[in-house]
């Protein structure tokens, strides 16, 4: 499997969450259950925590339904990692899903988004597709939810799916943009997939 990046499947939303597992993963993962969306989870191994104290939140995740994918161990630089320890990077990861869930994830984003240097080469021996993103919701950042909501309002619902960048870290991308993205998603009429039922529609 050749590492590729983002494909848009017109009328789609794929709700991609960064940087977890966190303390508002169940809760994140208990809104999308509620409203019979499902999510994409770029999990991390040590970011916010080791991912095994999270081991519960991040099985509830896949067994809910939802996407659990890669988004590196640690949440470095991969696009100045040597192949060796980016190989390194994905590979802890891999076993953390194994003992948690018994799967291997076959989908990415990197860290900043960074897909020079060894990226494609690794995911590519590794079997990985790269995914990015479409619309940057800029939680990270400091933007409020109302300012994402714009950034969602400007792009539009026609045309290509969506695929943003947002960090469950956050309590108001959680507890505010999540909702007001599912009910602009169902007032739109756009289908909320996981990103590999996007890329597969």
């Amino acid at each position: 499997m050749a590492a590729k990046f983002i494909l848009y499947t017109p009328n789609t939303l794929a709700l991609a969450y960064d940087d977890g597992p966190y303390q508002y993963t169940q809760t994140l993962v208990n809104k999308l259950n509620q409203a019979g969306a499902k999510g994409t989870f770029f999990f991390t191994g040590t970011l916010y925590g080791c991912i095994y104290n999270q081991a519960a939140a991040v099985k509830s995740a896949y067994e809910g339904g939802h996407q659990v994918a890669s988004h590196t161990w640690t949440h470095g630089h991969v696009g100045s990692m040597s192949s060796s320890q980016l190989t390194t990077e994905m590979t802890k990861l891999e076993q953390a899903y194994v003992n948690i869930f018994g799967k291997k994830p076959r989908y990415m984003r990197p860290p900043y988004l960074e897909t020079g240097g060894s990226v494609p080469s690794v995911m590519t021996t590794l079997g990985y597709n790269i995914i990015t993103n479409d619309i940057d919701s800029g939680d990270w950042n400091g933007q409020s939810a109302a300012q994402s909501q714009a950034k969602f309002q400007a792009a539009g619902a026609s045309g290509n799916g969506h695929i943003p960048l947002m960090h469950e870290t956050y309590a108001s991308t959680v507890n505010d943009l999540t909702t007001w993205l599912i009910n602009w998603a169902k007032t739109n009429n756009l289908k909320i997939v996981t990103v590999v039922a996007q890329l597969s529609v």
